[in-house]
């Protein structure tokens, strides 16, 4: 599996960036957020999820791993494509989906492309309990949201914690540290 791409953006179109790595460009769908941000020419790094089909191979591109979980737990949500997904991430970053879901908005779901009440109604049925969580805790540690681009809370999540648990690995420990540093520290505070 393709998990991350790193490269130039050599061509942008219809939600879909072309990064070129070394001479080869992978073609890869982001949510709009992220497709307004790339600009041609700059460097970029995508966590990917690579949908393999029987006859077709896609790549879903995110610039956090924050996005990208929550993009494989809408997936799981029957009635949820990768592009419905995708659409329902376009909605606004990670954290405004996620808050939605948690707070049960099933309205603000069916806003996106191709996704309908009873679709939206289900994926809030599915997920609150999951997201929700989350949300909590940013609330009770008095931020309204994760940092985007926070790269220890990212990297935590890929090795296996939740958001939940890695926000509350990194709570204490502090924010100007490298992220290799804040890592380390917050794996052993978890011991």
């Amino acid at each position: 599996m393709i998990a991350h791409v790193s490269g130039v953006v050599a061509e942008k179109f219809a939600n879909s960036v072309i990064v070129d790595v070394r001479g080869i460009g992978y073609e890869v769908q982001v949510p709009t957020g992220d497709f307004d941000r790339t600009l041609l020419g700059e460097p970029v790094k995508f966590y990917t999820y690579h949908h393999i089909r029987e006859q077709s191979q896609e790549l879903f591109g995110f610039s956090s791993l924050a996005a990208k979980k929550l993009f494989e737990m809408l997936i799981t949500v029957q009635g949820v494509g990768p592009k419905a997904a995708l659409a329902i991430l376009s909605l606004g970053g990670s954290e405004i989906v996620r808050n939605a879901i948690a707070s049960s908005d099933s309205g603000f779901i069916t806003k996106a492309s191709g996704v309908g009440k009873k679709t939206a109604e289900r994926v809030v049925v599915d997920l609150s309990d999951k997201v929700g969580l989350a949300v909590n805790v940013a609330h009770a540690s008095g931020s309204i949201s994760t940092p985007a681009g926070d790269e220890a809370l990212e990297a935590l999540m890929a090795l296996g914690y939740g958001l939940n648990d890695a926000m509350i690995a990194l709570e204490a420990v502090p924010a100007d540290l490298p992220t290799a540093q804040r890592v380390t520290l917050a794996l052993k505070e978890q011991n």
